[in-house]
């Protein structure tokens, strides 16, 4: 039995949409104020979460608007982006981003520049970046040249390469398609690979793996903590799968959603215990972590979900962000139903 009540809450669309307009990756600040988006249309998009859903909003009425209106400011940036990340420690400043062309981009929201670039990845795309949340913040990228790679972004000049590896088997290359650093104990490192396999490295020693994680059928696409010793994946195989990290035993799989060859996004919230991914069906999906099948789905009018972002804060309220291939963003509101 479902536990919450979503509410499609905003929709954020434009006239004309088209497949240039795919929304890649939303990323929510740590504040829960500011939603970033990116994609193909070559533009990081600044939202107030505040402006799209009001603090009085209920669970009864959806706010239609245009991304022209609805968006604060945008930054125009000089390749297709496939993954942003806010800075942490930076005050909802900074922005980093992963693009088509392995370009790691730092801008500085204030002042709509760039001041920040890295480009070690061979001109190969990258598909995710990420920053420790604990001590000085270390960057993350992973990339199509199969590398994964550890730097400082305080250092200018392209920042100092604090270590490179390649995960998989030895002298085989496997694209490095997620990175996500834990927020629960800030020396574990997650690592989803074209291998089929998602990585965990210790970044006290980054020589070798600490484990892998092998249940998938094909291309690892996500890895993200779902707790200090829990690990969410989602692959191409069209399931997702909740992993002890400790002893790297597969505790559940989820299916519902269709995902068999696209990065339709995944998020989780440990609060409430709650995934989230897209679909090739149209659909965004919920997941209640105890559980092997969808508690909740909605359906874009066109176009596959393509990325989704949920508002950490809370944990008898929640927001879920999802964005389409049709460029359409939607905000959905949900509560916990009470017990009585």
């Amino acid at each position: 039995m479902c536990e919450w009540d979503f509410h499609l809450s905003a929709v954020v669309s434009s006239a004309t949409a088209s497949s240039s307009d795919t929304l890649g990756v939303i990323e929510i600040d740590p504040p829960g104020a500011l939603i970033a988006t990116g994609g193909i249309a070559r533009k990081i998009r600044i939202y107030s979460l505040s402006s799209l859903v009001p603090q009085e909003s209920d669970l009864t009425t959806t706010v239609f608007s245009e991304h022209s209106s609805a968006c604060s400011y945008y930054i125009c940036t000089p390749a297709k982006l496939s993954s942003l990340r806010w800075r942490p420690g930076s005050g909802s400043r900074v922005v980093g981003s992963g693009d088509y062309d392995g370009v790691v981009t730092e801008y500085d929201l204030e002042r709509q520049v760039p001041v920040f670039e890295r480009d070690e990845h061979g001109g190969r795309r990258i598909w995710s970046v990420d920053y420790s949340s604990s001590g000085p913040a270390v960057g993350a990228s992973g990339s199509d040249d199969g590398t994964m790679q550890l730097w400082d972004p305080r250092c200018g000049d392209g920042g100092r390469c604090l270590s490179m590896v390649r995960p998989g088997e030895a002298g085989r290359s496997t694209a490095v398609c997620s990175v996500e650093f834990s927020p629960f104990d800030g020396v574990t490192l997650a690592v989803g690979c074209a291998d089929r396999r998602a990585y965990t490295y210790d970044l006290r020693n980054m020589s070798g793996p600490v484990r892998f994680f092998d249940g998938h059928a094909k291309t690892v696409t996500y890895a993200k903590f779902l707790g200090l010793h829990a690990m969410v994946s989602a692959s191409i195989d069209g399931c997702l799968k909740l992993w002890s990290v400790a002893d790297t035993c597969a505790v559940r799989t989820y299916r519902g959603h269709v995902n068999t060859r696209s990065f339709v996004g995944l998020s989780v919230w440990p609060d409430g215990g709650l995934i989230a991914c897209g679909s090739e069906s149209d659909q965004v999906f919920v997941y209640d972590a105890r559980w092997g099948e969808p508690i909740w789905a909605h359906r874009f009018e066109s176009g596959f979900v393509s990325s989704v972002c949920w508002k950490q804060a809370g944990s008898d309220r929640c927001t879920l962000v999802a964005g389409g291939s049709d460029g359409v963003l939607q905000l959905f509101v949900g509560a916990r139903k009470s017990s009585s």
